[in-house]
Parts: C-alpha cells; sequence; structure tokens
C-alpha cells in the first residue's frame, strides 16, 4: 500500500500565521497518514507576507525544518536576522523564536517538516 498526494491537496489560507501579515497558503501532506512523527508542509507567501515571531515550547514543543524552493525572504532566529533563498535550508530547534517573511518581489516558496524533538538518548 502507499499514498499520493499533489500540490492540490490540502491547500487553505491562513491569514495571519503566529500574528504575522497577509494570507499564506499551506498545503498539508499525508495528515493522518503518516506515522513519522513528523508534519509536511509546502507554504507559498506573497509578497510582503510574514509569519510572525513565535516559539514552540513545553508541552507545544516542536523542531522545525525550513527548506526554501522559490523566491527570497528574510527570518529571524532568536537575536539573528538572515536572509534566505531556493536552495537554503534551516533547523529551528525547539524553544527558539523565530519566524520569516517575504521581502521579495515574487512568491516565497517553503517546505516545512516539523514534529517533537526526540529526548537526547546519550545525555543519560
Amino acid at each position: 500500500m502507499f499514498f499520493k498526494e499533489n500540490d492540490s491537496a490540502g491547500v487553505r489560507r491562513v491569514e495571519g500565521v503566529h500574528e504575522g501579515r497577509g494570507a499564506i497558503q499551506i498545503r498539508s501532506f499525508f495528515d493522518g497518514k503518516s506515522r513519522l512523527g513528523t508534519r509536511f508542509h509546502v507554504w507559498e507567501l506573497d509578497p510582503g507576507t510574514s509569519e510572525g515571531t513565535h516559539t514552540h515550547e513545553e508541552e507545544g514543543a516542536l523542531e522545525e525544518i525550513y527548506y526554501f524552493t522559490q523566491g527570497r525572504g528574510r527570518m529571524w532566529i532568536g537575536d539573528d536576522r538572515l536572509d534566505v533563498s531556493a536552495g537554503d535550508a534551516i533547523l529551528v530547534p525547539a524553544g527558539v523564536p523565530h519566524g520569516f517573511e517575504n521581502n521579495g518581489t515574487s512568491p516565497l516558496r517553503v517546505v516545512l517538516f516539523f514534529g517533537k524533538p526526540q529526548l537526547d538518548q546519550s545525555a543519560s
């Protein structure tokens, strides 16, 4: 058995993600099907759109991987600010404030993988 989905699967427009500006087009893949413990989304932001600053902590702790596939943007992680563009991958550990925006002139497309981090077994 296998599952196949495409860009038209699970598409929704979400206004003010984490109190950011504008609406983000979010595509969710394999929700309720995958047992990996991670979620897989593709987000598209029009110029001027942002995901607001937020932190995943305690019960809601998530680790996130952002992989930018199209466009240009700016990301903030803790006190750092960095430019991002197609081909960049960013890992944001749980508990670190972060967000990003499309500060370019064309859509910004990003693949997100996120889930609860596993405990470090070597620290025991």
